[in-house]
């Protein structure tokens, strides 16, 4: 389940080769992480449109919880990655460990959090009559059960953030491979259950408990695989011992990135406030369209997790001018790549939109209508998706989480949150000035972010030279074929 090759192809030689064997498995890793989202919106799309509803109202609300913890993950990510640039493999060893205790203790308070208040977040929603009745229901049931599984969702986001700081982005894709055909093989039987053998359908529980499951799977085997295996950094049990001093500069990097990922998801969560006062099959559209895009978005986030690691670890060696051509490349390509899709996305809409809907109801139809619309507005903003991403993961490989943050903040809520209501309500476009609104707030933040970026006043790593770093640890530094 593990490869291995020098690391010097994230620090030395050309670019390209080690730029683009980090990214494809995270781009593939992603892809299978969407798949969660869309076997669960293929099959309850089947079940009823109400269901696929109750999924758009549910993930804001579950991102925002989550979003606290994920942001931390960024942190080890970043440390893993700078103190194995530096050659400091036991270092890296420890950083690992204190982060996957720190957000272990983490995610179980949150999951508990979430449970007890799905109700109260769900009932802050203004949503019409119909949608109140039909999906909010529904979209309670998801979440409770879903809240349920928060250790083993943050188990795998740990795991996987760390061995990408570490250079290894290829075994925790395979593991989510396993996860995957896990989720996909038990939905339809949770969902819609197998009558002759006895199994209840559980419609939208059934889909959450699905992904619980295969959540609790990819998590065991990633742990197995970071202390069994020794394809990541050198976790020893004595590492999950909290350590304030490490503690600290876990928080003191995560929590920007706690701040950005969970105010992003208070602004999707404001966002969807704003799509609820729509009719039902313009939230479904809304649900799906967004899913769709999550998965179209996977290159330029697989560019910029590249560019994270590949930041992180030149800056920990030392080569601040490779760090900033590794980034220029990355997006020159992530932008040529996202117009690419933008062309395939305006152009087969329809079917696209299509297949995740059954037909032959009025309802499917005009969810399928604003879907198609939704998809071909958004499309003018792929290119500079592919920008922002890349460019946001250069700061936060820096350790310069709050740039990062400041970024985000300007995106989505002055981009978008903002600018959907102004078109939307203020200036009664309806529905189509959601989603121009939504198409607004990456092109803003590429721009910005980009330009700032010009200043260069992000090269300066966050570990010291010679911090905690073993002098006689001359272990070779690998990539586990990162």
């Amino acid at each position: 389940m593990t490869d291995a090759e020098p690391t010097s192809s994230i620090t030395r030689g050309g670019l390209a080769r080690p730029l683009f064997t980090l990214a494809w498995p995270i781009v593939v890793t992603q892809l299978l992480q969407v798949a969660y989202n869309l076997a669960d919106t293929l099959w309850l799309g089947r079940y009823s449109t109400a269901a696929v509803g109750a999924l758009s109202l549910a993930f804001p609300i579950i991102f925002l919880l989550l979003s606290v913890g994920g942001g931390f993950t960024v942190a080890g990510s970043t440390l893993v990655a700078q103190y194995t640039g530096a050659g400091g493999e036991r270092s890296a060893g420890k950083a690992a460990g204190q982060t996957l205790s720190f957000v272990t203790i983490l995610a179980v308070g949150l999951g508990a959090l979430g449970f007890v208040l799905t109700g109260p977040l769900l009932s802050l929603l203004p949503a019409d009559p119909v949608t109140a009745e039909t999906v909010v229901p529904l979209a309670a049931d998801y979440m409770r059960v879903f809240f349920l599984g928060t250790p083993f969702l943050f188990g795998f986001f740990v795991f996987s953030a760390l061995m990408r700081g570490y250079g290894n982005t290829r075994t925790p894709m395979r593991v989510m491979a396993v996860s995957v055909a896990l989720n996909v093989a038990l939905d339809p039987v949770l969902i819609f259950g197998v009558p002759a053998l006895g199994v209840p359908g559980l419609g939208v529980e059934g889909a959450a408990l699905a992904t619980l499951i295969a959540r609790a799977v990819a998590t065991v085997i990633g742990l197995y695989v970071l202390f069994g295996l020794g394809a990541g950094p050198q976790v020893e049990l004595e590492h999950l011992r909290p350590d304030p001093e490490s503690v600290r500069k876990i928080v003191d990097i995560g929590a920007p990135s706690a701040l950005e990922q969970s105010t992003s998801a208070l602004a999707m969560l404001t966002l969807t406030g704003m799509v609820v006062t729509f009719s039902p099959p313009v939230v479904a559209a809304y649900g799906l369209g967004n899913r769709l895009i999550s998965l179209v978005f996977l290159p330029a986030m697989g560019l910029g997790r590249a560019t994270n690691t590949m930041v992180g670890q030149n800056l920990g060696a030392g080569n601040t001018e490779r760090a900033e051509r590794a980034v220029h490349l990355a997006a020159g390509v992530g932008a040529g790549v996202m117009l690419l899709v933008a062309v395939v996305a305006v152009a087969f809409a329809e079917p696209i939109v299509s297949v995740f809907m059954a037909t032959g109801t009025e309802a499917a139809a005009e969810t399928i209508r604003h879907g198609i619309d939704y998809l071909r507005v958004r499309a003018v903003e792929f290119a500079f998706i592919g920008v922002l991403q890349v460019v946001l993961g250069a700061y936060r490989g820096a350790g310069n989480t709050r740039t990062a943050l400041g970024f985000s903040l300007l995106s989505l809520w002055i981009g978008r949150v903002a600018t959907v209501y102004v078109l939307a309500f203020l200036l009664g476009w309806g529905v189509f000035g959601v989603w121009v609104g939504m198409a607004a707030g990456n092109v803003l933040g590429a721009v910005a972010a980009g330009a700032w970026f010009t200043r260069g006043t992000w090269k300066r790593s966050v570990v010291d030279e010679g911090e905690e770093i073993d002098p006689d640890d001359d272990r070779s530094v690998t990539t586990g074929g990162g």
